[in-house]
């Protein structure tokens, strides 16, 4: 398996890779819905634009939402802090549920890709669209996969790999 490719939270079994896909998580002290609320979450500079995209009825829709702020509704550093932010959602997810946990060190080894059929800067950004993109939310995935297996290897609870 050298690759996984992912995109929809309902796909079988790695849909559960998706940031839209349902599974609460705490965050900052805060419960959320999904991994893609916490993540927007600190994206919003004022309270009320933030309130307005939590309150989005759908995961789907919120990102949608939170991708077309003006910049002036947009936290301060934003451009550069996201990708941290990610990172830490992504340990809070797979930190917080031990299933899913389990799922992504499954993968072994295998690049993950988050791989979208609508070509647009986001999913580029993101994961690849015909193999273009930069796969961030893939390789964030494969950071927290690595630190996962090192904690448990650590524990003594995840075979080492051969010497």
């Amino acid at each position: 398996m050298d690759e996984i490719r992912f995109y929809r939270a309902s796909e079988k079994p790695h849909g559960a890779f998706s940031n839209l896909y349902r599974r609460k998580l705490v965050f900052e002290g805060e419960v959320f819905a999904t991994s893609e609320h916490a993540y927007q979450a600190g994206k919003a500079r004022k309270p009320e634009v933030r309130q307005w995209l939590m309150s989005a009825p759908t995961p789907a829709l919120l990102a949608m939402a939170a991708h077309g702020l003006y910049y002036w509704d947009i936290a301060p550093g934003w451009s550069t802090s996201k990708f941290d932010r990610m990172r830490a959602v992504l340990r809070a997810k797979f930190g917080q549920h031990p299933d899913l946990a389990k799922l992504l060190l499954s993968t072994g080894e295998a690049r993950l890709v988050e791989s979208a059929t609508v070509d647009n800067q986001v999913n580029r950004l993101w994961g690849e669209v015909n193999g273009v993109g930069r796969n961030m939310l893939g390789i964030l995935l494969m950071e927290v996969r690595d630190e996962l297996r090192a904690q448990l290897v650590g524990a003594g609870r995840y075979p080492a790999a051969a010497e």
